[in-house]
């Protein structure tokens, strides 16, 4: 605690672990955030993770950080952080990139959309999808999380009660909308929204689907642990996505924010959002590179 209090007087530190508690961030994140060197927020966030105040975790080319401070601790650095000016504008430059990082990846979807199943998308396999459709027979409501046009929400609304699909895109929802209006699919309704704060009810599905979405989210635990807020005691989650890879272009090319996950990173992420009975498996392996692989996990939220 000694050592953690310490390393809480630096402005700089305690700056840098307020906005890592908000969101995981690169060092280059972090330098375009508080205006300062790489060598030095580089310093700093050594410091940081040899105190224990912070993890970092590789994806591609870059680490990413995020604060481990512990709610006793998190509560003193914000107290204090009220003597320091510099931490409102910190936190309001975090928002304009988050921003950024949305309205890349809703335009990219608004491009995408009625291309869907036409144009390439990586890791959206036929074979990844039936094989999450076999871990789960289902006759309630469904939610589909980053459901882009829907493919995934129209098969589900063949079987399902009510299937609700949430996207960030409003042209992904309004295409999405008229294609369930043309299939005759009344119980599959559309609505717009970030799967990190999803327009759903707590408790309100028996079932929530996260394909190919989470390595698109900023914080992709706050995705997993608003899928636990919805989903039903004793309601699972499937979460279909790209096995970790290091194929740097793909955040240009298809707007990804994480290079993928690895089994054992993605089922304790499910674990600390609240799940259990978690299973993982990789279902498939693309034979054109750079071979993205797809990572199917099944967790259950207990009763």
């Amino acid at each position: 605690m000694l050592k953690s209090l310490k390393l809480l007087t630096d402005p700089t530190r305690l700056r840098i672990l307020l906005l890592l508690d908000a969101e995981a961030l690169s060092v280059a994140d972090l330098q375009e955030l508080l205006g300062m060197g790489q060598s030095r927020i580089s310093t700093q966030l050594s410091q940081l993770k040899g105190g224990g105040l912070v993890t970092d975790e590789r994806s591609g080319k870059h680490n990413f950080y995020r604060s481990e401070m512990g709610p006793d601790l998190l509560k003193l650095a914000k107290e204090a952080a009220k003597e320091l000016p510099e931490v409102e504008k910190d936190l309001s430059a975090l928002r304009h990139l988050q921003r950024k990082r949305r309205d890349k990846t809703r335009a990219y979807f608004d491009e995408l959309a009625g291309r869907f199943g036409k144009d390439y998308v990586p890791g959206r396999s036929w074979k990844g999808l039936a094989e999450a459709l076999l871990k789960v027979t289902n006759q309630g409501v469904v939610a589909d999380l980053g459901a882009g046009e829907g493919t995934l929400a129209q098969m589900l609304a063949r079987q399902a009660e009510r299937v609700i699909a949430v996207d960030l895109s409003p042209k992904m929802v309004e295409f999405g909308s008229e294609l369930a209006r043309r299939h005759e699919l009344p119980n599959l309704e559309y609505r717009l929204g970030d799967i990190e704060d999803p327009p759903l009810d707590d408790a309100s599905v028996d079932l929530a689907f996260l394909s190919q979405a989470l390595h698109h989210a900023g914080t992709p635990e706050k995705a997993l642990q608003q899928a636990f807020r919805i989903v039903k005691p004793g309601g699972r989650l499937v979460v279909l996505d790209l096995l970790q890879h290091t194929f740097e272009q793909a955040r240009e090319l298809y707007a990804d924010v994480w290079l993928g996950f690895s089994e054992g990173e993605l089922a304790a992420m499910l674990e600390k959002a609240g799940f259990a009975d978690i299973e993982t498996a990789v279902v498939d392996r693309e034979p054109e590179p750079p071979h993205f692989q797809t990572l199917l996990a099944v967790a259950k939220k207990p009763a």
